[in-house]
């Protein structure tokens, strides 16, 4: 057993949540039992994640989409009405970690899709209210983009959409996990061979093809599950507790 508070201080540490300017609160969101033996990660808070950790009798849950955010309302409707009422019966702990969890240089999603693709993080990229988030990766020999589409397939473990508009040795990809199409443009400025997301846009076909640079969109889901898996093995190791990650697959 471990105590929650003691646990979530140290993720708050680790991922230095207070830096960051958020969509949402970062850190404890529902406060539930106090001694943690089993914890489960997922990506995005929801009713079936919550049943889940309920049937494995997990005491704390952490995501990287949490259940609260500033563009939703504040009312509480029938379907955060059932999420809460979950975990208030189930006495479980919800904690969620955005940005904090995509710009970590060790434990975020984008180093880790670095280090699945081959690729030595070089330099930050992509700043959001005064703090990077992504990185760019670099490969000194290069990758041929037909082996750099190969090995996203097995990291996202699944088909990446791809506009092939770049070198066919890629050296260089700024990386911003999630639905960052927007930043498209500050990679192509920064002469990157190639520029990795999890979502497209309309307007990323002309982007890619006027610029010759390559864009691939892996799935907002499948290049988020790399950070929040491994900050449940950190906890596991550090705290000895029980660690079991959810799947919840999503297409988009």
């Amino acid at each position: 057993m471990a105590g929650r508070d003691e646990i979530i201080a140290f993720l708050d540490d680790l991922l230095e949540i207070d830096a960051f300017t958020d969509y949402g609160p970062n850190g404890l969101q529902v406060p539930g039992a106090a001694e943690v033996s089993r914890v489960i990660t997922g990506v995005s808070a929801q009713r079936e994640l919550f049943e889940q950790a309920a049937t494995a009798e997990a005491q704390l849950v952490l995501c990287h989409h949490g259940m609260f955010w500033d563009f939703h309302s504040r009312a509480i409707g029938p379907a955060m009405k059932e999420r809460l009422r979950i975990l208030f019966e189930s006495d479980i702990s919800l904690a969620g970690y955005h940005l904090p969890l995509d710009a970590h240089p060790e434990v975020g999603n984008n180093a880790l899709i670095c280090a699945a693709l081959g690729l030595e993080v070089a330099e930050p990229f992509a700043e959001h209210k005064g703090r990077p988030i992504g990185f760019v990766g670099r490969s000194a020999e290069g990758i041929q983009f037909a082996e750099l589409r190969r090995r996203c397939t097995a990291a996202f473990e699944q088909e990446p959409f791809v506009w092939d508009c770049g070198p066919e040795r890629v050296r260089s990809v700024a990386i911003i996990s999630g639905g960052a199409p927007g930043s498209f443009a500050d990679a192509i400025a920064l002469g990157v061979d190639a520029f990795l997301t999890g979502e497209t846009a309309e307007h990323v076909m002309a982007d890619a093809r006027e610029n010759a640079v390559h864009f691939i969109a892996g799935g907002h889901y499948a290049t988020e599950r790399l950070g929040i898996r491994r900050l449940g093995e950190v906890v596991a190791e550090r705290f000895d507790v029980e660690h079991q990650f959810v799947e919840i697959p999503n297409p988009i």
